[in-house]
């Protein structure tokens, strides 16, 4: 197969298809992902993003659609043909092996030679930092250091595609943290192709140079992490990852000739779109984008709680016309959170801020 420049591989997804029976698992996917990028495939359960890697590493054929590796189209190939790496969730280590063996299985089973299976394990232990551990067996290794075994024998046979199924379902979160570092670190020095399939949005955000967000089997958007969070493109985007406050109106000019949402409750919250007057919307808003304001317009309501999260003061306001609204703000040395009861006038940080969708329930 043909590779990018510096040997980084590209991955074509090409109107990915699959059906059981009358079930519609991926509906007409199409990722282009370059040459060592990674990319994470994100969203809730049963919404395609484990179908789409069983494609990628051939343990299913797509009813619809091609894998294109490298430029070539691979559907015709079994799994062990395809050049690519998989670590499973649960790592699959073999308990009866050493941690050398574990990384050299793959190299024996294509008869690569013992002195260069021994320089191989030698470098990918390297990579890992295990290179102390190589004759420990897995039973006797915490959980991020099988994780970074099976990273290592994913990577020992030089896959064009690395794929990585949950790899962090199985670690506390203060480990989930370190080897999301770590990985991404690996990712970067080996220059391999990454297709990483998570439900945990922080992880994808984090990790990913581009992020496809999947929902029953349809794609709502592909594209880096920071698009992802400040301009979400579907309603479904902008409330799956991270927080969002969701007001429901209808679009209006507001009184200073600007595009307002008129609240279903009264109020008029600032926006910008090209949606036409009287379009029923759903209004996003998230929590670190509302201001309270001291004088000048704003939406009137009453806090129902405070609460100081560490450097964060988050609130939930009860707003006059009876929507709730949560409220995120930096906490200054010393300060505490409003009091319950307390009047209190909202407004968005930046009109911009304000990211409107077609109403779903019209």
């Amino acid at each position: 197969m043909s590779a990018a420049a510096g040997g980084e591989t590209s991955l074509i997804l090409d109107g990915i298809t699959q059906r059981y029976g009358t079930a519609l698992a991926v509906d007409t996917v199409t990722l282009d992902i370059k040459g060592g990028e990674l990319v994470a495939l994100l969203g809730p359960s049963g919404c395609g993003k484990t179908t789409l890697l069983r494609a990628v590493a051939g343990f299913l054929k797509p009813t619809e659609g091609r894998v294109i590796i490298g430029g070539q189209a691979v559907d015709h190939l079994p799994p062990n043909r395809r050049t690519v790496g998989i670590v499973f969730q649960n790592y699959a280590l073999f308990p009866h092996m050493s941690v050398a063996e574990n990384v050299a299985y793959g190299l024996a089973a294509r008869g690569v030679g013992r002195a260069e299976q021994k320089a191989r394990v030698a470098e990918m232990l390297a990579l890992v930092r295990l290179e102390h551990l190589a004759e420990r067996y897995p039973r006797a290794m915490s959980g991020g250091q099988q994780q970074r075994v099976a990273l290592a024998r994913a990577l020992a046979v030089r896959p064009s595609i690395l794929l990585l199924d949950e790899p962090f379902a199985a670690l506390d979160k203060n480990l989930r943290l370190d080897m999301q570092i770590e990985i991404k670190r690996i990712q970067r020095s080996a220059g391999t192709t990454t297709l990483i399939v998570t439900h945990d949005q922080e992880e994808a955000l984090s990790m990913a140079d581009r992020v496809a967000v999947l929902n029953a089997g349809r794609l709502e958007q592909f594209a880096p992490p920071t698009d992802i969070y400040d301009r979400p493109e579907t309603l479904f985007v902008n409330t799956f990852v991270g927080t969002a406050n969701v007001l429901h109106g209808q679009l209006a000019t507001g009184p200073d000739g600007g595009r307002a949402v008129a609240l279903a409750g009264g109020g008029l919250l600032p926006t910008v779109t090209a949606l036409p007057d009287g379009t029923r919307v759903a209004a996003c808003l998230r929590p670190e984008h509302v201001a309270f304001e001291t004088d000048g317009e704003g939406l009137d309501g009453v806090v129902e709680i405070g609460l100081p999260l560490g450097a964060t003061l988050v609130h939930e306001i009860r707003l006059d016309g009876g929507a709730r609204l949560k409220t995120a703000e930096a906490r200054a040395a010393g300060a505490g959170p409003r009091s319950p009861g307390a009047r209190v006038r909202l407004h968005p940080t930046e009109p911009e801020r304000v990211g409107v969708f077609p109403d779903p329930r019209h």
